[in-house]
């Protein structure tokens, strides 16, 4: 972990101990973690100390979760704040489901701690991205590590936040080139390779360079899948690959 990665803030909220320290301990290797006990203690850390997420357990004493979306979207400089809010499928149906400008998503109780992380940390990589972007040395260009932000997290953050760039992947002397439009990766070209089989190869890279454009575009469609879809089937490659050498 980064100390640039540490830079998205995420404060957890939740009045039941055990779960609040079991969030916690789970996020805190992708962010810098606070914690509040109660929708109450949230709000006064929230005013001091802006976060960049918020993850808010919706039935708390006192100031529930929604009070606090609702009295943080009210202050000018928390309001920009996004939510994810941890709730039953009930109230996520009856009090929740309405509340749709910044909140990122509910997560049904009871729920399983890695899907949790996996979904919260999506939305970390996205603010991360972001504050690249606002700190980039040149406008609208994005430059950074893949051993601190990987291919599958920058393909994701690219799709959830829906940008049209080239995303520009460089180890030693090969490079790779991913063109995407409204977050989807239309174009793919790495040495001999494009389209699918390039975007494959590319998800093994673990070291090496990334740029992101936003001002280059491609008018070429050389891939048959989704950007989800092409990371799941380079996934899916990849435990093939893992089966098959464990076997041999």
């Amino acid at each position: 972990m980064t100390s640039l990665q540490k830079t998205v803030k995420v404060l957890v909220v939740d009045d039941n101990p055990l779960v609040l320290d079991l969030i916690a301990k789970g996020m805190a290797s992708h962010c810098e973690v606070s914690t509040a006990a109660d929708g109450g203690d949230a709000l006064l850390k929230a005013v001091d100390n802006p976060p960049d997420l918020i993850i808010a357990d919706y039935k708390m004493p006192g100031l529930d979760g929604r009070q606090l979306y609702e009295k943080l979207r009210g202050r000018e400089q928390t309001r920009h704040i996004p939510f994810i809010f941890v709730a039953s499928r009930g109230d996520i149906e009856e009090k929740l489901r309405p509340l749709v400008d910044g909140v990122e998503d509910f997560i049904p109780k009871p729920f399983f701690l890695k899907d949790l992380v996996r979904l919260a940390k999506k939305v970390v990589d996205r603010l991360h991205l972001e504050k690249l972007q606002q700190h980039a040395s040149r406008p609208g260009v994005i430059q950074g590590r893949l051993e601190e932000m990987g291919i599958t997290d920058l393909m994701q953050s690219l799709e959830m936040g829906q940008k049209s760039c080239r995303l520009t992947l460089s180890r030693g002397s090969e490079q790779c080139e991913l063109f995407f439009v409204a977050g989807q990766c239309k174009h793919a070209l790495l040495g001999a390779l494009e389209g699918d089989p390039a975007v494959y190869e590319a998800v093994n890279w673990t070291e090496g360079e990334f740029e992101i454009d936003f001002s280059a575009a491609s008018d070429r469609i050389t891939t048959t899948r989704s950007t989800t879809g092409l990371l799941m089937e380079a996934m899916r490659l990849l435990d093939e690959a893992h089966r098959d050498t464990v076997e041999s």
